[in-house]
């Protein structure tokens, strides 16, 4: 399986409050919606690819909207959320690394995994690569302590 990390941002909130939000994105959905004329526009052009359900993330991806429900199993309360394509060509997770820091921050990865056939793997990379940046990047301008 192919990895796709984004860069490691810091979250000004603890581990534990991130992934009991993380775990119901239909909050996350909630405060954009409250709080539209508030993204700036960088913000804006990363949520344009993103949409939030109640147990679902959806993705614009280089293979067009993929449907990531919350994988329960996969989780680990405080440390990971993990989230798995529905109805997909080829297999997705996309894994949510936190790791919590002494001074009440988080550090978070976002990480696409997918099983890709070698053709197609040199055609996607970079756009996938760039996919688990800007979702990362994504995670790093949620107000968690405020949802």
């Amino acid at each position: 399986m192919e990895s796709f990390k984004s860069n490691p941002h810091s979250i000004a909130c603890d581990a534990a409050t991130i992934y009991s939000k993380l775990t119901n994105p239909s909050l996350i959905k909630q405060q954009i919606e409250l709080n539209a004329d508030k993204i700036d526009d960088q913000a804006r052009q990363h949520l344009d690819a993103v949409k939030f359900g109640e147990d679902s993330i959806s993705i614009q991806s280089p293979m067009g909207e993929v449907t990531l429900a919350l994988d329960h199993e996969g989780s680990v309360p405080g440390e990971k959320v993990v989230y798995t394509a529905l109805q997909s060509p080829v297999p997705i997770n996309m894994v949510i690394n936190l790791e919590s820091q002494p001074d009440e921050t988080t550090m978070s990865t976002a990480e696409l995994q997918l099983q890709l056939p070698f053709f197609m793997r040199k055609m996607v990379e970079g756009q996938l690569q760039e996919g688990a940046n800007r979702f990362g990047e994504l995670l790093s301008r949620i107000p968690f302590d405020r949802l």
